[in-house]
């Protein structure tokens, strides 16, 4: 019996159960295994995926809704991934052609790797804005940042949830309430019994990625980054909006080292919703 073409192998929903086929593909493509994250994704959002007919995936990818369920405000792209062996052969193509389709009129955002960048332009997104990704050990320098921060509890949610919602421009209810089991830390900003900014940091291979971070000022973005450093060992790591230049400099001067930049794109609108000056960094680049 033929193998059938790449063109010819349906895309289909992934499911929880795809887990350990989406770390392979990870894994494939040189990428950490990212289990957690790829837990929370299929949890949190929706994945499409093509079946390899030797076993395994020859593509994947997630999309993270935000706004009114079944009315979405906003569809972020992640995690597009194809095999080594299926590479340039269109699948990657076939696969966001078939994700911007089904998300019909919904405008979508994306990070885009200089590698995947020109099949988005390809595809309409455009340019808006840069992210740069920036990793290594915390060291607590200078003067602490005069804000105070403390654990968040169950009480904070709403306050949570409207901040963010005001912030990012869209409401991720669903997202935000998966955070504190997903995350090690989930940290806010006060002032008065009011909260001003809130953080995460969640456990990725060797790190803890230090998002959302959503913050009043650069000061209170601050304070938070340090709080959530205080209280791990491991190395940090966060992808801030290229825009926020004091908070670079200030996390470079603290031992957190430029790894890489990501290329925000949207599709069907000219820039993201909300107020990126308190959008510091997003939970990941794959959920926008």
């Amino acid at each position: 019996m033929s193998t059938p073409s790449l063109a010819a192998l349906p895309i289909r929903r992934l499911t929880l159960r795809d887990l350990t086929a989406c770390s392979d593909l990870s894994e494939d493509r040189g990428w950490p295994r990212e289990e957690h994250k790829w837990g929370f994704l299929l949890t949190a959002g929706k994945g499409f995926g093509i079946d390899d007919p030797q076993g395994g995936l020859v593509a994947a990818c997630v999309v993270t809704e935000y706004g009114p369920w079944g009315r979405p405000d906003l569809g972020a792209i992640g995690m597009v991934l194809v095999a080594q062996r299926h590479a340039r052969q269109g699948v990657g193509r076939r696969l966001m052609r078939h994700v911007v389709s089904a998300m019909g009129t919904t405008p979508l955002t994306l990070h885009a790797t200089p590698n995947g960048r020109p099949l988005y332009e390809e595809l309409g997104f455009k340019v808006t804005g840069r992210a740069e990704m920036l990793s290594g050990p915390f060291t607590a320098d200078g003067p602490e940042p005069g804000v105070f921060t403390r654990a968040a509890t169950a009480e904070d949610l709403t306050a949570i949830l409207r901040l963010d919602e005001e912030v990012f421009g869209a409401d991720r209810t669903p997202l935000i309430t998966r955070l504190p089991a997903f995350a090690d830390q989930l940290r806010v900003a006060a002032d008065d019994s009011r909260i001003i900014g809130y953080a995460a940091a969640w456990p990725n291979m060797d790190t803890h990625v230090v998002g959302p971070l959503v913050a009043r000022d650069t000061e209170t973005a601050k304070a938070l980054i340090s709080s959530l450093a205080a209280h791990t060992d491991r190395p940090l790591r966060t992808d801030i909006d290229v825009r926020h230049e004091g908070l670079l400099t200030w996390a470079k001067a603290r031992g957190l080292a430029s790894v890489a930049f990501n290329t925000v794109m949207t599709y069907g609108i000219t820039e993201l919703p909300g107020d990126w000056t308190r959008r510091f960094a997003p939970l990941t680049v794959a959920a926008g």
